[in-house]
């Protein structure tokens, strides 16, 4: 389902994870998203991983250093926000995934036409473009 797709004209989706591997140079972010990130064409952080990330601190489940919006605004990143048809989206969508977060994250690449930037093997369970 899942197509992994080399070159991107829409742009990219970084999922949660890979952002913060990219804010904070974790190693466990793949050479080949590294590359992409450091190209800095099209990117793309949806206002959902803002949410997934406060709220994962707020709750101590996450500790990042200082401050992710800023640090997300002082880089060549577009911010999606959420609309009515990416929320409604996320109701056609199998329930491969259960995870809300990463539902509307899938539903607002396939509105938007973007790749999601990801490791978690799930997305391509989606009709979804991967890197």
């Amino acid at each position: 389902m899942g197509r992994i797709r080399e070159v991107n004209r829409s742009g990219y989706l970084l999922d949660t994870h890979v952002l913060l591997w990219s804010l904070n140079g974790d190693p466990r972010l793949s050479p080949h998203h590294f590359h992409i990130i450091e190209a800095g064409e099209n990117l793309t952080v949806s206002v959902v991983s803002i949410w997934e990330i406060a709220i994962k601190r707020s709750l101590g489940k996450l500790t990042t250093e200082g401050d992710v919006l800023a640090n997300i605004r002082s880089r060549p990143i577009r911010i999606l926000r959420v609309d009515e048809t990416h929320a409604v989206g996320t109701e056609v969508l199998p329930l491969h995934h259960r995870d809300p977060f990463d539902r509307l994250l899938i539903s607002q690449a396939r509105q938007e036409g973007l790749t999601i930037v990801t490791s978690d093997r799930r997305f391509a369970d989606y009709d979804v473009e991967l890197a």
